[in-house]
């Protein structure tokens, strides 16, 4: 130890933290063996040294001045630093304090004991990187304890489930289960994790307004420093989307099962039924009976109707003979609103047209587009007539934008319920009462908008109206 170094400085030789004397200019007097395996390897002599030369240039100001009051007005300080040490970067936090030499001399000196926090600061900026990582992601995650109850839920899975942090923080996952799946299905991920492995699986959450929530899980261990599992940190990736594909896939295979279907059961049905249509009408002109020609009335207006049903069919089925032509549909919307309007159901109602002039001509099939807005026209009439609501409006508008058309149909009905939404374009599916509906209207008229590269979409609530959405493509 240097001669000049206070005896009492022996105390600090083994400790574990850098310990320095500086004299009054900031030479090194003397450094403990902590200070001296960090920093001496990479200097000739590191008692020869200026301490403020060993502090990187961006933090040697700041250490010169908390130096220099230390040692001018005796106050005791603690401030952040950085040891850089040809390349080796030490942060730390260093404390400053004056000693005063015991002795007829009465030399001051200055006491500077530094802690090396670089894992920690490493550690501190890892932790802050994922929780920015975590707080900006799309993706749900949570962090459970050992004992399942959720810890941590990022912003994007408050926005999925519609609960807040506060109500999930400290509550099991099992608040938004939706019930549907085992005991044996979470009992197996429950196994996988807590022996340390990674558990992936699909599964139907529930929001807090009771919608599904459809995602994949991955369920990963956290382990601590001794590899023991200390909790749990779990991603969901929403597969909302990926259902609602499915759905759509599965409705047009069966869409086109069906249409497949419809030739073969209109030829099988048709023959049949014109035979019996020149039947009645034989046996019409033959007898004068009063009961037996109400009878055979009756007979000849269920026969029409089988064979709507069977045109419909026929309809679909089949691709139209017709040729496209170039179609003015805000032209097509007006006739079609005139046509319902004349019906006796519709004399209450108002309706409201607001159609953007700039729409261009399509090409399409004008009869059928036609068909397809007097289609909803009418259901829109039933549906009104179905509850006693002063307000009575059927709303249609049209708007263009870079590549569709978009007609939207808006009424003031009884709505439909959640349970038949998914239903409404299938065919013979229908709410209205027998008799009054073949169910095969909007079945046709889903095969019209898709036949035209089209899309039609229903968003409805019962009680609260419906609202029917066509696009239509401007090229086709």
């Amino acid at each position: 130890m240097n001669t000049r170094t206070p005896l009492d400085f022996e105390l600090f030789a083994d400790f574990n933290e850098m310990c320095f004397i500086l004299s009054a200019d900031g030479k090194i007097i003397n450094a403990n063996k902590c200070a001296n395996s960090k920093l001496y390897s990479n200097i000739h002599n590191l008692e020869e040294q200026n301490f403020l030369e060993l502090i990187d240039s961006e933090y040697r100001e700041k250490t010169r001045i908390a130096f220099t009051e230390c040692y001018i007005s005796g106050t005791s300080n603690t401030i952040f630093s950085r040891f850089n040490i040809t390349g080796e970067i030490y942060d730390s936090n260093v404390f400053f304090t004056l000693y005063t030499q015991n002795d007829s001399k009465k030399e001051k000196y200055c006491f500077v004991m530094a802690r090396d926090i670089t894992e920690e600061r490493k550690k501190e900026l890892d932790l802050l990187t994922f929780y920015y990582v975590a707080e900006n992601t799309v993706n749900p995650l949570q962090i459970t304890n050992m004992q399942g109850k959720m810890i941590y839920v990022n912003p994007a899975f408050e926005a999925s489930s519609g609960y807040t942090k506060q109500e999930l923080i400290g509550k099991n996952p099992v608040v938004f289960g939706s019930g549907k799946h085992s005991k044996k299905f979470w009992g197996k991920m429950w196994t996988t994790i807590t022996n340390g492995k990674v558990w992936v699986g699909e599964v139907e959450n529930r929001k807090k307004t009771g919608e599904p929530f459809y995602t994949q899980l991955l369920i990963s261990p956290i382990l601590d420093q001794e590899g023991k599992v200390s909790g749990f940190f779990g991603i969901h990736r929403d597969l909302g989307e990926k259902k609602m594909l499915e759905k759509q896939l599965i409705h047009t295979q069966k869409m086109e099962s069906i249409g497949t279907l419809a030739a073969g059961i209109a030829h099988e049905v048709g023959n049949p039924l014109a035979s019996i249509s020149a039947l009645v009408q034989v046996v019409q002109r033959s007898t004068s009976d009063s009961f037996i020609k109400e009878k055979l009335e009756l007979v000849k207006s269920q026969v029409t109707r089988i064979s709507k049903i069977i045109r419909d069919l026929v309809d679909f089925s089949r691709p139209s003979n017709y040729e496209l032509q170039l179609t003015d549909i805000n032209s097509n919307i007006k006739e079609a609103v005139e046509i319902t309007r004349v019906g006796s159901k519709a004399k209450d109602i108002q309706f409201a047209l607001e159609l953007d002039r700039e729409i261009p001509m399509l090409p399409l099939i004008s009869d059928q587009i036609q068909q397809v807005f007097v289609n909803i026209l009418l259901n829109a009439v039933d549906a009104i007539g179905e509850i006693n609501n002063e307000e009575k409006v059927i709303s249609v508008t049209s708007e263009v934008d870079d590549e569709y058309v978009k007609i939207v149909f808006k009424d003031t009905g009884s709505g439909i319920s959640e349970q038949n939404l998914n239903k409404i374009f299938e065919p013979f599916f229908t709410t209205k009462k027998e008799g009054k509906g073949t169910g095969l209207g909007l079945w046709v008229s889903y095969g019209i908008i898709k036949s035209f590269q089209g899309n039609i979409k229903v968003n409805s609530a019962k009680g609260k109206g419906t609202q029917f959405t066509i696009t239509l493509p401007i090229q086709s």
